[in-house]
């Protein structure tokens, strides 16, 4: 069962998680190197590019990343965030915690058909 759920036509809430060191170097799904320290995170269902903002709910802290990257099909999180993203949002400690995903108002076609 997915870890979020939609709740408006540019927002998502549900589980954000973040890489493991182990994928610094290794190609994304874009084909860019990732970057722990770059402000990027993996999805399954926006299109690759798609800027959007993580909330962290509990802290009010946002962030704006890169969809650069997807998931396991397996992971049924919202969102895998580089550790430089979880940061700005205090989920470091925890290694997952509740967030809001919203794309930008005005961006249209950011669902993937893949």
């Amino acid at each position: 069962m997915a870890q979020f759920k939609k709740v408006s036509q540019q927002r998502w809430q549900g589980i954000a998680s973040y890489y493991h060191p182990k994928f610094n170097g290794r190609k994304t799904s874009t084909g860019e190197i990732f970057s722990n320290t770059k402000l990027t995170a993996a999805n399954n269902f926006l299109k690759l590019g798609t800027l959007v903002r993580i909330v962290n709910p509990k802290n009010g802290k946002s962030v704006v990343v890169k969809i650069n990257d997807r998931m396991n099909a397996k992971n049924k999180r919202l969102i895998d965030l580089s550790q430089a993203a979880a940061e700005k949002l205090g989920l470091i400690q925890q290694g997952i915690g509740e967030v809001v995903m919203e794309v930008f108002p005005g961006e249209t076609d950011y669902i993937s058909t893949r």
